[in-house]
């Protein structure tokens, strides 16, 4: 004779979920890799409470967004598209017009396409926080920084 036992899965509930506060620091990161890790972080995938379906990330601050790099042409090739709705009236925008004119836009683009396309991607996209410069008006959450490493930076690490 077989004993069933009862398993539950447990689902994180939003009134349950603590919310912690980084910073990271975008001067010298390659763009792909950080908005990987930053969006890591505000699906609160890195955390073990994980639930798809719930909003169990953290807020995240940026700071220097003019400093990110990209790698190999992609500072002249990469372009930046937008669409009026009007005929001709698409926009593209160079990388290094976009870098020098409004560089939280590209830091933003990048982290929101690695978010659900759904309405929990809209509201994870709210806590991010982007910055230009070193000053950012979050102090008072104490944020906890957030060193972005990986490939052979990360093996030396640890």
């Amino acid at each position: 004779m077989a004993i069933l036992l009862s398993q539950k899965t447990w689902v994180a509930k939003p009134l349950e979920v603590s919310r912690d506060w980084y910073i990271v620091d975008a001067s010298g990161q390659t763009l792909g890799r950080m908005a990987n890790k930053i969006a890591v972080l505000l699906m609160g995938k890195h955390k073990p409470a994980y639930t798809a379906h719930t909003d169990t990330g953290d807020f995240v601050v940026v700071t220097n967004a003019e400093k990110v790099v990209v790698t190999g042409k992609k500072n002249k090739g990469k372009m930046y598209q937008s669409f009026s709705g009007y005929p001709s009236g698409r926009k593209l925008v160079p990388f290094e017009e976009m870098q020098q004119k409004n560089p939280e836009q590209i830091i933003l683009l990048a982290v929101r396409r690695m978010l659900p396309k759904n309405k929990l991607g809209h509201q994870v996209i709210t806590k991010l926080k982007i910055y230009k410069g070193e000053k950012h008006p979050h102090a008072a959450q104490k944020p906890k920084v957030y060193a972005i490493t990986y490939g052979r930076k990360a093996a030396l690490a640890k």
